[in-house]
């Protein structure tokens, strides 16, 4: 049992908890939780730890995982929450190529610029998902997809949703065009509802820093401007909401198109 945080694998833990350059250097990521264990892919799972609670009241569960037991103060000395659940592995990160991200016809992106919050990607992740895109693509200033916070938002997602970091936001945005996909930059000024488009095509959604919105550059790389109508004072929406709105109004056109063939 590891009973000490000078432990090295337990410093090395805490440098791949607070560092993005240790996650990429290693090719490491952290996740904790049960749930999240569970879902790990074939293939990806480097290492478990436990705790030595955890152990005792997870007998049946841990019967067929290899594991090192920490010692409970440890485990909630290196753990990124405050009540840690007593389980956390080390995983492959996954990379893919942009073709990867592209289906053809069913093309569904989401394309981030510079997002910093770590809850609201890993809620474009999971919420991208379930509205069944095909992959989100975001530049090299948008919050490591890896951070702990990122991770535990997305649920899961982070296994499931193809994902593509590039060094040249504008030269992929101009790649996508070329390919066909038309790109929508939700903008304040839009003139069109975000409603209004037929988004059936292969499509992708630009969605802009928290405090600032889109660079002019970037936004100008957009087919179409959208907008998303306000009432009251409100002068925008969260970021992740606004991905969200823009995501699941692709997959019920898409829905109705599937059942009506219109």
């Amino acid at each position: 049992m590891i009973t000490s945080t000078s432990n090295q694998q337990m410093k090395n833990l805490s440098l791949l908890m607070k560092k993005a350059k240790a996650r990429n250097e290693q090719g490491i990521f952290i996740v904790e939780g049960r749930k999240m264990a569970e879902e790990i892919p074939a293939g990806w799972l480097e290492k478990t730890y436990v705790s030595e609670s955890f152990q005792k009241e997870n007998e049946d569960f841990l019967v067929n995982w290899e594991y090192e037991v920490v010692s409970d103060s440890v485990f909630k000395a290196i753990s990124d929450t405050q009540t840690p659940q007593g389980i956390l592995c080390l995983v492959k990160k996954p990379e893919y190529e942009l073709e990867q991200l592209l289906i053809g016809e069913d093309t569904h992106l989401l394309v981030l610029e510079s997002i910093q919050d770590p809850g609201n990607l890993g809620t474009m992740l999971r919420t991208g998902e379930g509205a069944g895109i095909s992959g989100v693509i975001m530049n090299q200033t948008t919050v490591d997809l890896f951070n702990p916070k990122t991770i535990r938002s997305t649920m899961g997602s982070i296994y499931r949703v193809p994902f593509y970091v590039t060094k040249d936001l504008k030269s992929t945005i101009e790649d996508l065009k070329s390919q066909g996909i038309l790109v929508y930059a939700a903008h304040l000024k839009g003139t069109l509802c975000y409603d209004e488009p037929d988004y059936k095509k292969p499509t992708a959604f630009m969605i802009g820093n928290e405090g600032n919105g889109l660079s002019d550059e970037i936004a100008d790389c957009a087919n179409t401007y959208i907008k998303i109508p306000m009432q009251g004072k409100v002068e925008s929406l969260n970021a992740a909401i606004s991905a969200t709105l823009l995501m699941y109004e692709t997959n019920r056109q898409r829905r109705q198109h599937d059942i009506s063939g219109k």
